[in-house]
């Protein structure tokens, strides 16, 4: 697994997007963020189940992979902007409007969403395995998924919600993302319906736990510990200002084992891939708890 991340990183640097003009830091704003490095784990998700099934297809999935990161990484950029949480660190550098300007970062924002759609149309894929990609993502990345949990979350921001409701929310913000990594590296190997909708809920229990990680972490960890601006959800409808920390703690400790229980119920090949990449994840929120 090790060395596939290092091949999607190597592929990543050679494909940055490029604005071809006479703009005179555009191009390297486009690329600012994605530079910056991260988990890579939602492309990885997805190359992940190519490699257990089809390792073949890996270099014809890389552009496909590296949309989704292209997606994921506008909706932090547009995360982190003034209008939403006014965040001064992402990934341990500069957000992007802090480093350029606002306008740039929305609309590097909106280029990275556009482009990833791009990028998966020019895949060496089948038309219709590509059709059904572009169908998962753009349901799961707007307003089907991503885009709904990001407007109530912003305008639910100083009203307490319900657990459902936060649920709700973080499902569509977070976990649908992951949850459609996993469909589409299924979607390429041609997986029957029935484990591609068990990968899929799988990610969504997945999506919903690191939610809760990382509103842990926001309470737990320094800004420089956690690689982005903590301490920055007072007013926000987080499971810790829901549940508070000791019930949060134990929500996450109680989802990673079912997610740990999930994951041996697959076949042999997916659940070894899955478990090199995942296990370093699942527990996560206890390196800040011990």
């Amino acid at each position: 697994m090790e060395k596939l991340q290092e091949k999607f990183e190597e592929y990543l640097l050679n494909n940055l997007p490029k604005s071809n003009s006479f703009h005179p830091y555009f191009e390297d704003a486009l690329g600012y963020m994605l530079k910056a490095g991260g988990k890579r784990f939602r492309p990885m998700l997805l190359l992940a189940l190519v490699n257990s099934k089809k390792p073949l297809l890996i270099q014809n999935s890389m552009s496909v992979a590296l949309a989704i990161e292209f997606l994921h990484t506008y909706s932090l950029i547009h995360d982190d902007l003034p209008s939403m949480d006014n965040s001064d660190l992402r990934r341990g550098f500069e957000t992007l409007h802090k480093k350029y300007d606002e306008v740039t970062a929305i609309l590097v924002g909106d280029a990275l969403n556009t482009h990833s759609f791009n990028l998966i149309a020019n895949a060496s894929l089948h038309n219709d395995i590509k059709v059904e990609l572009i169908k998962l993502l753009s349901s799961d990345g707007g307003i089907d998924g991503m885009i709904i949990g990001q407007a109530i979350d912003c305008f639910f921001e100083k009203q307490k919600i319900s657990l459902d409701r936060l649920e709700f929310l973080h499902t569509h913000k977070t976990a649908k993302l992951i949850a459609t990594s996993l469909k589409m590296g299924a979607t390429i190997v041609e997986l029957d319906e029935d484990t591609k909708e068990e990968l899929y809920n799988f990610g969504l229990d997945i999506g919903l736990l690191f939610q809760i990680q990382d509103d842990i972490i926001d309470e737990l960890a320094s800004s420089e510990e956690a690689g982005k601006t903590t301490q920055n959800d007072t007013f926000k409808n987080s499971f810790v200002n829901l549940l508070g920390l000791e019930e949060s703690i134990k929500s996450a400790d109680k989802l990673a084992q079912k997610c740990i229980e999930k994951l041996e119920s697959f076949d042999e090949d997916i659940k070894n891939s899955l478990e090199n990449l995942l296990l370093n994840y699942i527990n996560r929120h206890k390196k800040y708890n011990s």
